[in-house]
């Protein structure tokens, strides 16, 4: 059987015959393309009952060479002439679809709703803890102890370096900007009240928390999320084991415990960083530091600091968590949870930043 596509003129008549594919037209596809733009000018009568095949990509062609209208005389089989009946019913041109124009007012609706509808998933979520708590307070061997442990290290133990580097930084980048300015008033001594005020009631925990949910909180969402997508947790489900306790609580549990220990580290570095930014800037040294810091730094700020840590560690964790269940069995929504979670748990712990410092603000203040 001979697969070349082949055209010819006989008595006036286009005779196509071979196999018309993609296949077999492409190494004579610029010559066939040739002798149909010269055959179509004259000749109305095409006899194409001696094709072996013939797909869409050689009926596209044959219907464009005929100038998307069929011939005055065809002669084609009934499967062939249905194969081309297909391309000329496609549109010439695809529309595109009408742009909707831009509703300030509808976009923001959207948004509330959408910030409602996660309000409300994370309260039904906190809901379902609560729950959980009280059936393990209960069921004391059904605790998962193993796992609170395992989210305690990763959350906790392996973000020491990262939070001691970042906050040993800070710690000097405010001695010294800070040294500069005191310089100028001759207020060399109150370097002690503004590095401790600042790093252990609000750079220390502020600092901690967006580092954490950069880290602990998307590594959260995206474990769940994989867990989703792979339907491990419809398998929980399926034998009978809870989700939240096996898989969110001790995450909240773990990170709730060791976000304000790993802000105690934070500022702790933080503050020895700027002890020898203002030793080497101010001549102070380390042993007046020691002795001023007690007096310009009440304890009642370590407590705000500790309390912060506390919260803040519940808030990412429980958002992360929420994001992480509610992503849907694909990639891209994982993507877009895990960029979700971060994003939200940032701006919910600078909102709750901002109400613990008008609840607090006469609170550990030093009076003069």
């Amino acid at each position: 059987m001979n697969e070349t596509p082949r055209l010819q003129v006989e008595s006036g008549n286009v005779v196509l015959s071979g196999q018309w594919t993609l296949a077999a037209m492409l190494p004579h596809l610029s010559q066939l393309r040739e002798q149909l733009a010269e055959q179509c000018k004259d000749v109305e009568r095409w006899d194409l009952s001696a094709l072996n095949r013939l797909d869409s990509a050689a009926a596209v062609l044959l219907w464009r060479a005929w100038g998307n209208a069929w011939p005055v005389k065809l002669e084609i089989s009934p499967l062939h002439r249905q194969v081309l009946a297909r391309v000329a019913e496609l549109p010439q041109e695809i529309t595109a679809p009408p742009t909707q124009p831009f509703h300030p007012i509808e976009y923001i609706g959207n948004l509330l709703l959408k910030a409602w509808g996660n309000l409300r998933g994370i309260i039904t979520l906190f809901g379902q803890l609560l729950l959980d708590i009280g059936f393990l307070c209960r069921h004391p061997g059904d605790i998962p102890w193993r796992e609170f442990a395992a989210n305690v290290y990763k959350s906790g133990a392996q973000a020491l370096p990262v939070t001691a580097l970042v906050g040993f930084l800070i710690g000097i980048t405010i001695s010294y900007l800070s040294a500069l300015q005191l310089k100028n008033f001759g207020a060399d001594l109150f370097i002690v009240n503004i590095l401790g005020v600042s790093i252990v009631r609000e750079l220390g925990p502020v600092l901690v928390a967006v580092l954490v949910a950069g880290r602990s909180g998307s590594a959260m969402t995206a474990q769940i999320g994989v867990m989703r997508v792979t339907e491990e947790i419809d398998a929980l489900s399926t034998m009978g084991i809870s989700r939240t306790i096996r898989v969110v609580l001790p995450k909240i549990i773990g990170l709730t415990v060791a976000m304000p220990l790993i802000v105690l580290w934070a500022s702790g570095v933080a503050l020895f960083g700027g002890m020898l930014a203002a030793m080497l800037q101010l001549d102070l040294s380390l042993s007046f530091f020691f002795e001023s810091l007690p007096r310009a730094l009440p304890v009642a700020n370590l407590f705000i600091g500790l309390g912060k840590g506390v919260v803040f560690g519940f808030i990412i964790s429980l958002v992360a968590c929420y994001f992480g269940l509610h992503v849907k069995p694909n990639t891209e929504s994982l993507s877009a949870n895990t960029t979700s979670a971060v994003v939200t748990a940032i701006t919910t712990v600078i909102l709750v930043d901002a109400i613990f410092a008008v609840f607090t603000r006469h609170i550990g203040v030093p009076q003069l």
